[in-house]
Order: structure tokens, then C-alpha cells, then sequence
């Protein structure tokens, strides 16, 4: 599940005009012109080199990476390829580039669909769709009277897996309610996804065919976007943890309305099991999008924390005991969703840079200078 980064832009666009104070970027030539930004890599950016654009319209976004490096999966929403709602898609390395070859479509264009991965072997893909509930992408949340920013909790999301024909072969997590955000360890064993089936959303890990699905997460509040350390170990995840009685009402409220706000996330660090659980980030805001880095010693993650407009998000890294936190990517608008390749040479993330002053949402890559 991902922020609605066009809707983000369309509500913020007049602040983004009319306030230039906190942008690292102000006095850019093209920016002091009027005209829109075309950068691609920022001086400011030393831990990438040869920065590629792989997409060019739509939102793209969560881009994750085959076994053996080769390919790729990742959602689109962009009506020139007749996806109106987001669509999962792969496309090998191998075949050219995306800016001249449409990629390959796996979700058959039905329902609404989210956070795709490749299974072990490279030849099928998880991902989780609403398409039990209907061919039609769900409507996306009305606008709120209190101006709140939220995500749907749609109960029909179940978790599939589709061959790169794009047939379903499997259904791995089904049932009432919201199943979603699931991706696979490294060593091809386990799953970790999100599910409100105990009246909470909360972190469940199971077996790689979907058996022996048990909850590890317990605490009230939003658990979700779950990623595997290296040795698969470990889990590094995004949560909102209403503390106040304030903040559970309205959590709980919101849930019960099948939404969910994202504004204010913290990482947090388990074991496997659920056990050792602790908070990584306090920086206040939005902390979401992690990762691990191939060492899994450092955590790259997506943050709007130093922001003043609070749209502003960038790449940090930081160490797993806390320390060391590290400004990646120097974007004024959006940089999120990282992954490193799994032979940790390449990082691919997701950038409203170079979209020609457009709401455009693209995917680039990039060489990873430690």
C-alpha cells in the first residue's frame, strides 16, 4: 500500500508554488526561470552514480527486484497502458527499455492491486488484488471535511500468484477482510504480510505456500510495508502507534470506516518471530518505505522529517541500532520505495524528479556507491 502521491501533489501544488524557503534546491537555473525541474541526480546524491529513468508517465512504484537480479516487479497506475487504478507489472532488464517497450502486465487488469514480489525461481509473482470483490478498480476514499489524508483498508485485497503470463496459478492468503503488503525472504521460505482478520491491522508471517500463517505483531496501531533482513532474520516495518486517547479514537474510528492515516510512522525492528521488537526511528512525521541494506547493519528508508512543508520526501539511511542517520537523495518533491539488487550493486527507487513539472510518479535506477 502507497501514499497517493498524485493526490499529494494536486492538494500541495499552490504550496509548492508559493513557498521556495525550505527547498535544498532553491535557486536552481531552471526552478529561477519558471520553469520545471529536469534533474535526474543531484550533486548532493554521492551514494548513486549513473542514475537511470526506467518509466516515463503515470505512478510507478514499488519496484523490487527477481532473485537473480534480471527483473523486475512493480505497480502503475497510467491510463496509456488502460490502467486507471494501480496494476502490477514485470519487465527483464534483457528486454530493452521501458521507455520504448510497454512491460508485461500480471494482474490481468482487475480490481485494485498492490505490493508485488518475486516467489523463489524467478518465474511467479506474489502480489495482492481486489479482483474477489470485482473486475473495477474500488473508488478511492471521498474527500475528507476535516482534510485528513488517508489510505483504503479494501476488504477484498487477497494475496495471489500469477505465473509471468500473468495466471493466477495460486491464492495464498484469503478470506474476509483486508490481506495485503506481502513480501518474500530472501531464502525463499517465508512471507510477512499485513491483515486486519483480528480487528487490528497487524504483521502475520507463514510458510512460502501459505500455511502456518501466525501473528507476530500485537499492539494496536497500523503494522504494515514488512521486509526480511538478509539472513531473513529479521523484519523491518513502517507502524502508526496511537499513544493518546485522542489518537486511539480517531485510529479506531478511522479502521472502522476501512481507512487508515499514514502521516505520523516510525520503523521498527523484530525478530521473525515477533520477538525482540523495538522502535528504530523518532524522528516524528512520515517513516516508511524501509529496507535493508545487503550488510543488514543499515536500514534505507523514505522520510518527510526535516520537511516544513511536510511533503517533501526523501531517502535516509540509517544504522540498525539507531545511529547514524544519513540524507541519501536530495529530491524537493518525492523519493521513496528503495530497494537494493540482491547482489547490493544497484538501488531502484521511485522519484517525482525530471517529471517535467507534471504529477508524473517515475522509477529510476542507480549504480550504489557505498
Amino acid at each position: 500500500m502507497k501514499l497517493n502521491i498524485l493526490t499529494i501533489i494536486a492538494v500541495l501544488f499552490f504550496a509548492v508554488s508559493c513557498d521556495n524557503a525550505s527547498n535544498p534546491h532553491k535557486g536552481d537555473k531552471n526552478q529561477m526561470q519558471g520553469k520545471a525541474d529536469t534533474t535526474v541526480h543531484y550533486k548532493q546524491e554521492k551514494h548513486l552514480a549513473n542514475i537511470k529513468q526506467l518509466t516515463a508517465g503515470g505512478d510507478n512504484a514499488e519496484a523490487y527486484f527477481s532473485f537473480n537480479d534480471k527483473m523486475i516487479t512493480f505497480q502503475a497506475k497510467n491510463p496509456d497502458w488502460n490502467a486507471p487504478c494501480d496494476q502490477i507489472y514485470t519487465f527483464s532488464f534483457a528486454d530493452g527499455d521501458m521507455l520504448e517497450k510497454r512491460p508485461q502486465i500480471i494482474s490481468e487488469g482487475l480490481g485494485r492491486t498492490t505490493c508485488s514480489f518475486f516467489m523463489p525461481g524467478d518465474t511467479s509473482i506474489l502480489y495482492a488484488s481486489t479482483r474477489s470483490g470485482g473486475d473495477a478498480c474500488p473508488p478511492d476514499p471521498e474527500r475528507r471535511d476535516d482534510g485528513k489524508y488517508v489510505w483504503p483498508i479494501y476488504p477484498d485485497f487477497d494475496i495471489y500468484v500469477a505465473n509471468l503470463k500473468g495466471e493466477v496459478i495460486d491464492t495464498i492468503v484469503s478470506g474476509p477482510g483486508y490481506d495485503a503488503e506481502a513480501t518474500v525472504s530472501r531464502q525463499g521460505d517465508k512471507i510477512v504480510f499485513t491483515s486486519d482478520r483480528s480487528g487490528d491491522l497487524e504483521l502475520y508471517v507463514c510458510d512460502i505456500d501459505g500455511s502456518n500463517q501466525v501473528q507476530i505483531t500485537h499492539e494496536l496501531g497500523y503494522d504494515g510495508g514488512a521486509f526480511f533482513s538478509p539472513d531473513g532474520k529479521q523484519l523491518i516495518f513502517r507502524s502508526s502507534r496511537p499513544k493518546t486517547e485522542a489518537e486511539i479514537k480517531e485510529y479506531q474510528d478511522l479502521l472502522q470506516e476501512g481507512l487508515v492515516k499514514p502521516t505520523n510512522m516510525e520503523l521498527y525492528i523484530c525478530n521473525v518471530d515477533g520477538s525482540e521488537l523495538r522502535q528504530l526511528t523518532k524522528l516524528g512525521k512520515a517513516n516508511w518505505a524501509p529496507y535493508f541494506h545487503p550488510s543488514g547493519e543499515k536500514v534505507i528508508f523514505s522520510s518527510n522529517h526535516n520537511s516544513k512543508r511536510g511533503f517533501e520526501f526523501n531517502l535516509f539511511m540509517i544504522n540498525v541500532d539507531g545511529s547514524g542517520l544519513e540524507q541519501i537523495t536530495y529530491d524537493h518533491i518525492f523519493d521513496a520505495f528503495p530497494m537494493f539488487s540482491n547482489d547490493g550493486k544497484k538501488l531502484i527507487f521511485s522519484s517525482n524528479r525530471n517529471n517535467g513539472g507534471t504529477k508524473n510518479t517515475n522509477l529510476f535506477i542507480a549504480d550504489w556507491v557505498e
